[in-house]
């Protein structure tokens, strides 16, 4: 297949390039800078619709894997955009916190999206709606990358871990290679499918920040930051993303035969 990734240089785009392009298929990566190694590019930006014309010419599949800006409208926009060319599969990327705080959830489970994520409800119907596929990753890690990687810069500051919120709290976790894995999934998935990306479906952020603390070389341990004082610095929609507890499966994917094998967060970071 033709396949073309929207944001394919990004942290979760580079991973699903060299997914499709290790399975085999012909990759096209579309960035802002039109700029890609190792790709053919093309020049694509999702804050100027026009820039869009044209991306699925040629191609069998859109891959939407590049960072919302934050305007919903601006999204959305840029989604029908896209979708109005037809082609032949659209997978976009979501993320699960668009479930909001859940002590257990599945592709079935009704969203209740936290601020930070209000829009993407409008977004995934418009996807659905069209036949196209919805991938909802749960917090990435792997290769120094993703949140993880900022618990580890906030222990190499303080010297110990640190972590938004209560103890309590778990994050559902995926490792960025297994990821790319389900992409490749999501292009013979259903139309309209739910697929949920989440390996560790929760392990608790005050372990996680532990094993930052470890990995900065620091004591294993960790504190919680007040949620106001996170907001303070990191935004409100962002501290309080990052305090959401959450216990997500990943039902549909499990039976199109996705099978997490890369390291979990806690041995990911202990290198």
């Amino acid at each position: 297949m033709h396949v073309v990734v929207l944001g394919g240089t990004g942290y979760v785009g580079a991973a699903v390039s060299a997914a499709l392009a290790e399975a085999g298929h012909q990759v096209t990566v579309a960035t802002r800078s039109g700029s890609a190694p190792g790709f053919a590019s093309r020049s694509a930006d999702l804050a100027r619709p026009e820039t869009l014309a044209g991306l699925a010419d040629g191609a069998d599949a859109v891959i939407h894997a590049a960072t919302p800006g934050g305007d919903w409208t601006a999204e959305l926009a840029a989604v029908q955009a896209l979708l109005a060319q037809r082609p032949g599969r659209f997978v976009y990327t979501s993320g699960v916190w668009i479930l909001g705080p859940t002590d257990g959830a599945d592709e079935s489970t009704p969203t209740s999206p936290i601020p930070l994520s209000a829009g993407r409800p409008a977004v995934e119907e418009a996807v659905r709606a069209a036949g196209g596929v919805v991938v909802r990753p749960g917090i990435v890690h792997g290769h120094g990358g993703g949140i993880p990687a900022m618990l580890v810069e906030w222990a190499r500051t303080d010297g110990t871990g640190r972590y938004v919120g209560s103890a309590d709290t778990t994050w559902p976790m995926v490792h960025v290679d297994d990821l790319g894995d389900l992409y490749l999934r999501a292009l013979e998935a259903p139309a309209g499918a739910v697929l949920h990306g989440v390996a560790e479906p929760a392990v608790p952020v005050a372990e996680i920040a532990a094993a930052a603390s470890r990995a900065a070389g620091g004591p294993s341990t960790a504190t919680s930051w007040p949620l106001d004082a996170a907001a303070a610095e990191l935004g409100e929609g962002f501290a309080q993303a990052l305090a959401t507890s959450q216990r997500v499966r990943s039902t549909r994917s499990a039976e199109l035969g996705w099978r997490p094998a890369a390291p979990g967060i806690l041995a990911d970071l202990a290198g």
